[in-house]
């Protein structure tokens, strides 16, 4: 099985060679390559030189997190990225998930969370601890416009709330796949959020799925 390769993004040299370290122990992933910022990461990211995640400092010169996690986004969709950060900041936080990264990790996090978060999110998945739901979830507690959405996106986000995959989820509704994505992009456009995850918080504050 080929390697999970990953870029890594950090103005702290020994920060960055501590986790390539870590990363290297294991033959399921492999550093591609690394950059002091965002602007050298967009010198060396190309078509070819492509890893499947970035892990990405906030806090850079030049060019930081927030600006780099965007011209990912825009440019290289298909690759996922893992914020790096020291703070829990709130504000940061819902901008990132907004944009669409796909797990979030503090620093001090332990060998074992920061394995977990490459897991997942090297399956597609997302990472987001304990941390990140709270604040996503007391964003949602201060919308105080409720959305109106017809019957089929309320049975589609209920569904979004199970272990369904999206292939399920059509079959279910007897739908397309097709028609489940742009169920799920209107959905994302009506809520202005960028994943499942949200969707799921969404539904929750709203009392239309229960934990």
């Amino acid at each position: 099985m080929e390697p999970v390769l990953i870029a890594l993004v950090d103005d702290h040299r020994l920060f960055r060679s501590g986790i390539a370290s870590l990363i290297n122990k294991s033959t399921r992933y492999k550093i591609l390559f690394e950059a002091a910022d965002g602007d050298e990461l967009m010198q060396k990211l190309t078509p070819k030189i492509k890893p499947h995640i970035v892990l990405l400092d906030i806090n850079m010169p030049k060019v930081d997190g927030l600006e780099t996690a965007r011209w990912i986004r825009n440019h290289y969709p298909d690759v996922h990225i893992i914020i790096l950060s020291m703070f829990e900041d709130a504000e940061k936080v819902l901008t990132m998930v907004k944009i669409g990264v796909k797990g979030y990790l503090l620093k001090d996090a332990e060998p074992e969370e920061f394995e977990e978060a490459l897991t997942k999110v090297s399956k597609n998945e997302d990472y987001y601890p304990s941390f990140v739901t709270k604040h996503l979830i007391s964003n949602f507690n201060k919308q105080t416009q409720q959305v109106k959405l017809n019957s089929r996106e309320l049975e589609f986000l209920k569904l979004s709330g199970t272990e369904l995959t999206y292939k399920e989820i059509a079959d279910q509704m007897c739908i397309s796949v097709r028609t489940v994505d742009g169920y799920r992009d209107q959905l994302f456009e009506k809520l202005q959020i960028k994943s499942r995850v949200g969707l799921v918080l969404y539904a929750i504050k709203n009392n239309l799925i229960e934990l």
